[in-house]
């Protein structure tokens, strides 16, 4: 298992490999999903209970990171 923000860990085994929280069955991306569907951090917190906030914290440095790459789009047969 590898830890990214000391938060965030990643896991072939677990969640098809995505990233997670603390290695828990929550992925970085479900919690994304709700920020973007307008949910608050307490709304986030009452319906996962182990999550801490600084949880939320961490996926949102961790999505930043990813935009801090540089992509290429190519068309593959």
């Amino acid at each position: 298992m590898i830890y990214l923000e000391d938060r965030i860990t990643i896991d072939e085994g677990l969640c098809n490999g995505k990233p997670t929280i603390r290695g828990m069955r929550i992925s970085v991306q479900t919690i994304m999903e709700f920020l973007t569907a307008g949910d608050t951090k307490n709304e986030i917190l009452k319906q996962y209970p182990d999550l801490e906030p600084e949880d939320i914290d961490a996926c949102m440095r961790f999505a930043t990171r990813l935009m801090d790459r540089k992509y290429v789009i190519r068309e593959i047969a």
